[in-house]
């Protein structure tokens, strides 16, 4: 158990700062009672925090303003599950409006399509990641990461429903998309988004 603990705390703290870790991470170095027991003691000295069952983050420490741990983002532990059981994920709902500025709610579920299993993962106190199966595989078939937010927000949105002021902003991220990759990422998205994308 003690040599289990200890090659995991090393492995732990020869890591980047803001890693997250998963029981999996470690199950060339023992069995899962002896994982388990030392992934508790590890927290316990407050060198890993748990953040959700079964995942764990090596903090960050805010060494500028000392406001001590800098938590994950949503997005850094839902990219984490999903690299673990490698799917893939794309963020979709309410939670993509706020990432782009286009509404100031904050979900309390952060929601992602998979090509994987339909799961919640509970974070915290009432939040938590929702991840929705999806057979629509074109979602993920974007160049740019952020092309496919706004055609992700702009269907969120609805046709005949975007503002003249949701639409400055969309374009004002449009801007940081390289042409070529407007070219072909527009042709994944609904005519009427086209149409409104590529409108002067």
């Amino acid at each position: 158990m003690q040599s289990t603990y200890n090659e995991i705390k090393q492995k732990i703290e020869s890591a980047e700062r803001g890693t997250l870790f998963f029981p999996d991470d470690f199950a060339a170095i023992g069995t899962s009672d002896a994982i388990r027991s030392a992934l508790v003691r590890l927290c316990r000295s407050d060198i890993l925090v748990r953040v959700a069952h079964g995942i764990y983050y090596y903090p960050k420490i805010d060494t500028k303003w000392g406001s001590g741990i800098i938590p994950p983002g949503i997005e850094e532990i839902a990219n984490g599950i999903a690299k673990r059981d490698k799917v893939r994920i794309a963020p979709t709902g309410a939670y993509v409006l706020n990432l782009l500025g286009l509404s100031t709610q904050v979900p309390a579920n952060a929601v992602f399509i998979t090509d994987g299993s339909p799961r919640r993962v509970t974070i915290g106190k009432g939040k938590g990641i929702l991840f929705k199966h999806t057979s629509e595989m074109r979602n993920f078939a974007y160049q740019s990461r952020l092309m496919m937010l706004i055609v992700t927000a702009m269907r969120e949105i609805g046709e005949g429903n975007v503002t003249d002021i949701q639409m400055g902003i969309i374009k004002s991220h449009l801007r940081n998309v390289p042409t070529d990759e407007i070219k072909k990422d527009i042709q994944l998205a609904p005519a009427w988004v086209r149409k409104k994308l590529l409108e002067e």
